[in-house]
């Protein structure tokens, strides 16, 4: 953080570390901490605001977990998560605690349970930054220069040399004194993102559900809130409420769904379920800047899948528009990941995954095994960054296609795999064929009328009952160890 300017620091008084061997225990005294920290940082703040110069600064800091084994204890081999390769100690710091209850219990659990020791919770060495103290307080944080004080000179602010994924990323991570990262996100880079995913999305993060449907069309926004009114008609569907931008619920399917006047980058919605079982469909628009911009910053709320459903250019002359297709290979022209994740690593398909996109396929065409070649074919994906590559002279690209053995291409797919391979969560990918500009069919307004019409809702269907397949999948099965490297964090 930034150097103090010589001024007395005042602390909050919070409770010493102690060890926990209960699970729900340690996430109680994780979020008494957090909540005392932040409310001393509000209450200052909000007496400082407005006024002189104090003549103190004020600091509060995030909650740890820190672990401790001093043995190379047998874990169940099959796990990919919940307990650490060796001796050492393990330390996390922990924000939002409320929001990341469940998470939190079952990672504490797994870890207590995997090796018979306890965690101990106390306070950490790292300050809050005061705008991430502040929540969905009426309080805001002025901009430079509004004050009659520096604010950095009374509180700590936000420090990006510290916000970083070098923990997923695979470059290690300095936390000093010899200890090693617990989890794949500090609090700092999960605080960061939190207030991302706000701003670009106009909805709570507290509203995500663990599974996430990427499209980038708003045809599919629409087919998800009807289905979202359908099942919510359902007493027995378990769905409990529908939430749109800017945070409107719905628990009545005849309830309306306001437009805001300004509609947020990534327009979401959430199809609500307990224990945020249900989807989260995000309408990122087209581009893989938005499609890592989206996925860089739910990343931290540590979904259990999330999967690309919108359209792509057909490449194979055999294809007609409305095909299906499964990728279970990328090409990536995105470039956007190029600096995080080289080009050389390989992005596998995921079998739970793709098992379960298909069979949803099975379900809801009504068409199986050599059937269902009719109106799907599994193959590479090739994403690119130019949307108009066709106006350029197309004997590169076109050769590239041909031998990557590349059956469809879109400007968003490889990034949601790519970085869902990166941060660990389990990706899949199915589009549906929109136009095949190898073949001189190109989306004409008629026929894009008739496509949308007749495809959308068979195509967002199969993502959630794929979806809903996995949800019904026990949690170490999906996040499986294919998605693990040499060295991982014991967290999800």
């Amino acid at each position: 953080m930034i150097a103090d300017p010589g001024l007395p620091i005042l602390t909050p008084d919070l409770p010493r570390a102690e060890r926990f061997d209960d699970a729900a225990e340690a996430v109680d005294r994780l979020e008494q901490i957090y909540d005392a920290a932040t409310a001393f940082l509000r209450e200052h703040f909000q007496k400082t605001v407005g006024g002189s110069m104090p003549d103190q600064r004020f600091r509060a800091f995030y909650p740890e977990i820190r672990f401790t084994t001093t043995s190379f204890a047998q874990t169940d081999s099959r796990l990919s998560f919940g307990h650490v390769a060796e001796p050492g100690t393990y330390c996390t710091t922990v924000t939002r605690p409320d929001l990341f209850r469940n998470y939190l219990t079952q990672q504490i659990g797994l870890l207590i349970e995997n090796h018979g020791i306890g965690v101990d919770i106390g306070p950490s060495a790292t300050p809050i930054p005061v705008h991430f103290a502040m929540g969905d307080t009426a309080i805001t944080v002025p901009q430079e220069g509004a004050l009659q004080f520096t604010l950095r000179d009374i509180f700590d602010v936000p420090d990006l040399s510290t916000t970083n994924d070098d923990i997923v990323n695979g470059y290690g991570f300095p936390y000093g004194e010899g200890t090693a990262p617990l989890a794949p996100f500090t609090a700092q880079r999960i605080d960061y993102s939190l207030a991302r995913l706000a701003h670009y999305t106009a909805t709570d993060p507290v509203h995500f559900q663990n599974h996430v449907l990427f499209t980038n069309y708003q045809f599919y926004v629409e087919e998800f809130e009807a289905y979202a009114r359908a099942v919510l008609a359902d007493a027995d569907s378990g769905y409990t409420a529908f939430i749109g931008p800017e945070n409107q619920v719905i628990t009545d399917p005849g309830a309306s769904l306001y437009l805001p006047p300004k509609m947020p980058q990534m327009p979401t919605y959430h199809l609500k379920r307990k224990n945020q079982a249900g989807i989260t469909l995000v309408n990122i628009g087209v581009g893989p800047s938005n499609a890592k911009t989206a996925t860089d910053h739910i990343a931290v709320l540590r979904p259990h899948a999330w999967m690309m459903v919108g359209h792509c250019a057909g490449l194979r002359n055999s294809q007609r528009l409305g095909d299906f297709v499964l990728a279970h290979a990328y090409l990536r022209e995105d470039h956007v990941l190029d600096d995080d994740l080289p080009l050389w690593v390989p992005i596998p398909p995921l079998a739970e995954i793709q098992i379960a996109l298909e069979e949803a396929v099975e379900s809801v065409t009504k068409l199986e095994g050599y059937e269902l070649k009719r109106i799907m074919r599994t193959g590479t994906v090739a994403t690119i960054d130019n949307r108009n590559w066709e106006l350029r002279d197309q004997s590169g690209p076109v050769q590239r296609l041909s031998q990557s053995r590349a059956i469809a291409l879109d400007m968003e797919s490889a990034t949601i795999a790519a970085n869902g391979f990166r941060f660990r969560v389990p990706y899949g990918t199915l589009l549906c064929v929109s136009d095949k500009p190898l073949h001189g069919e190109l989306k004409l307004p008629g026929m894009a009328s008739d496509f949308y019409k007749t495809q959308v809702a068979s195509h967002l269907l199969i993502g959630i009952r794929a979806m809903e397949k996995l949800r019904g999948m026990p949690l170490e099965r999906i996040h499986s160890r294919k998605l693990r490297s040499f060295e991982e964090t014991a967290f999800l």
